[in-house]
């Protein structure tokens, strides 16, 4: 189910002698591993960006706006990490941003009540988990599409959570609470440091435990998964669980960072969740992707998000600009795989193609 990117053959002649034949061969050979790679690809784009924003906006670099760039990258970054595995069994979650919303204003309603903080946390992740393994459930043991499923879902969650909150943010929430997203330590926003850990350990899970090369070849091809001993429906379901835990500790930071749970903190976040992971090389048809490649692209979105506002465009352009990231990593995606195929000599197939992501 391994399909690896071969690199194109060069037309020049190479000449014994090592000349220029040879030398435009090494570098034909040095560009296709380095663009073949999506996230090779996404790393240089991410650079430019960043040498483009620190000329046109001279507090682009400051410390202060770098911290702000890792603090609201932080979000989208923890959901995201549940956002891949769904992503790569061939699923879908556009609950994210209303399941965060529940779970931060339930968290906050619950500390109002005298509550301390590591309980407002426990609700927090708690509610977070029934909406992904509700998710879950639905899609495995009902047999409903996963686009439907979730959709459903934000329409309940984000309705309750304006029912129980009757619209109004819930303020004075205890400090051991909102550490998580507002404070720092050695100046490192503590936000920052659990986004990384979170996606390391996102990335040993892939990469390194059986239920990661589960996860490929359920995204791959689920018949062969399940003729091959497989139980698909197990698998399918404890990703969207894993998901549900890293919504809890996004909206955990997002309540922490904004210093009070509103009922529309969540509002807009899933579609960010998925550019960012789509844009970093995690392919919507399934069986490939890597943590890698989703957190470049998290920092992407965070920095042309920060750079826009920096250059007071319009929040609406923002959005539109997301929305075309979308479409082109979508439309690349598409591109390659239809090169894979060709270059292998089939017809292209969501289910037969697992890139190992790194």
């Amino acid at each position: 189910m391994t399909a690896t990117t071969p690199l194109p053959q060069s037309t020049s002649r190479s000449d014994p002698g090592g000349g220029p034949g040879q030398n435009g061969t090494r570098t034909n050979a040095v560009l296709a591993r380095l663009f073949g790679s999506s996230t090779s690809a996404i790393t240089i784009a991410l650079l430019i960006c960043i040498i483009i924003m620190s000329i046109v906006s001279d507090r682009f670099l400051t410390t202060s706006n770098i911290y702000n760039i890792v603090a609201q990258s932080a979000v989208v970054g923890i959901a995201a990490v549940g956002g891949t595995l769904i992503i790569i069994t061939g699923g879908i979650d556009l609950s994210v941003g209303s399941a965060l919303g529940l779970s931060g204003i339930l968290a906050g309603l619950a500390m109002q009540s005298g509550q301390s903080g590591f309980v407002g946390m426990l609700v927090a992740v708690v509610v977070a988990i029934g909406v992904g393994a509700f998710n879950g459930a639905s899609i495995t043991w009902l047999r409903l599409a996963p686009f439907i499923v979730t959709l459903a879902v934000l329409g309940m969650a984000r309705g309750l959570t304006l029912q129980v909150s009757q619209g109004q943010s819930v303020y004075n929430l205890p400090t051991d609470f909102t550490v998580l997203g507002g404070g720092t330590v050695a100046g490192i926003p503590i936000s920052a440091l659990l986004t990384l850990g979170v996606f390391i350990l996102g990335h040993l899970l892939l990469t390194k435990t059986v239920f990661g090369h589960k996860v490929f070849a359920v995204g791959g091809n689920r018949e062969a998964a399940r003729l091959a001993g497989i139980n698909v429906s197990r698998v399918t379901f404890l990703v969207y669980v894993i998901a549900g835990v890293c919504v809890g500790l996004a909206s955990i930071v997002l309540v922490g960072r904004l210093g009070s749970a509103t009922p529309t903190g969540g509002n807009g976040v899933e579609l960010q969740v998925i550019a960012a992971i789509v844009i970093g090389g995690t392919s919507l048809f399934g069986g490939k992707g890597s943590m890698l490649g989703t957190l470049v692209g998290v920092l992407l979105i965070g920095v042309i998000n920060n750079g826009l506002t920096l250059l007071n465009v319009s929040p609406f352009l923002v959005q539109f600009m997301q929305g075309v990231l979308i479409f082109v990593a979508v439309l690349l995606d598409a591109f390659n795989t239809r090169r894979l195929a060709r270059a292998g000599g089939r017809a292209p197939s969501a289910g037969s193609r697992r890139v190992a992501g790194a």
